[in-house]
């Protein structure tokens, strides 16, 4: 199904609605949608990288709104929307990391594979100050995504033949990582966690 959906995501550079996908599909994946925004960018930027950094400005603007409609959700639907989607331990876990991060928790999110629609959501349920949650959210995922754009505009043509070649291994790499971001989380310790949320 993974699988699937990556090629449904990349096709979309194929055609003339290439921004608007790479826009919705930023803003879904903020709150609910599994593909990372990335995959398209990258595909997009191969294919025109003189407008690279446009397309990582339509990622980060997509993908920050939606991770404001992902806290929203948190904001209105408190902790039952959470527990609807994602289990206690996984709660608890990102609870003790904004009890010792704040609103850092979520820039580590927003810029690495670790699920950011989680931080996104329990954001809102966690009563984050939302203008600390847009700040860090701004730099987070613009920094990730500028980064890419940025690499393939820079390099030019040797990236991009790179990319082109191992294309689906970094997809595939990627969404391992972002799969894997968890067990991560699992790993680092923090202080405060329960006996229950260790086990």
């Amino acid at each position: 199904m993974i699988h699937d959906l990556i090629q449904w995501t990349i096709h979309w550079a194929q055609t003339d609605y290439g921004t608007i996908a790479l826009f919705i599909i930023a803003f879904a994946e903020s709150s609910f949608f599994p593909i990372p925004p990335d995959v398209l960018l990258i595909a997009l930027s191969i294919i025109s990288p003189q407008i690279a950094l446009f397309y990582a400005t339509v990622s980060t603007v997509g993908s920050v709104s939606g991770g404001s409609f992902g806290y929203l959700i948190g904001l209105k639907g408190g902790r039952p929307i959470l527990e609807k989607f994602f289990s206690h331990e996984k709660i608890q876990l990102v609870h003790n990391y904004f009890e010792r991060y704040e609103a850092w928790a979520i820039g580590i999110a927003a810029f690495t594979p670790i699920p950011y629609k989680v931080f996104t959501i329990s954001a809102g349920v966690f009563y984050i100050n939302f203008k600390k949650f847009m700040l860090v959210s701004i730099l987070g995922r613009g920094g990730r995504f500028f980064i890419v754009a940025g690499l393939i505009m820079l390099f030019g043509a040797e990236i991009k033949h790179f990319i082109q070649n191992y294309f689906e291994l970094f997809t595939i790499v990627f969404i391992a990582l972002l799969i894997g971001g968890f067990m991560l989380l699992k790993k680092l310790p923090i202080p405060g966690l329960s006996k229950e949320t260790k086990t």
